[in-house]
């Protein structure tokens, strides 16, 4: 079975951190990219960072310098650390993995609700 278990999400002030971990199982763990993305209300899921098996890492634009993005192959996990987090990186965050070629496959965690708030 197919899992994407995501942990660490809360409630910080302004200027605060937090650091997400997701957890996968049930699926292989290679060869694919791994990312974060988020949904905020009446807006478009949006990729927020991801990283491939080969560990080249792409993020978004309001992120660049403040999120980083990082992958154990060992634990089968991928982390987003968030620094100097804003109001408008208030979101649920999802986590994802892809496969792009043979055999594809697209899987989703369940969500993990950043709350950016003073």
């Amino acid at each position: 079975q197919v899992q994407l278990v995501e942990s660490g999400g809360g409630l910080v002030q302004p200027g605060g951190s937090l650091r997400l971990s997701c957890a996968a199982s049930g699926i292989p763990f290679s060869s694919n990219a791994m990312g974060w993305y988020r949904q905020a209300p009446g807006k478009e899921r949006e990729l927020v960072a991801q990283i491939t098996s080969g560990g080249t890492t792409n993020y978004a634009d309001s992120v660049k310098g403040r999120f980083t993005i990082s992958r154990d192959y060992a634990k089968k996990t991928v982390s987003l650390q968030m620094n100097s987090l804003k109001p408008e990186d208030t979101a649920v965050y999802y986590c994802n993995c892809r496969r792009s070629i043979r055999p594809q496959y697209d899987y989703w965690g369940q969500g993990t609700q950043v709350t950016v708030s003073s």
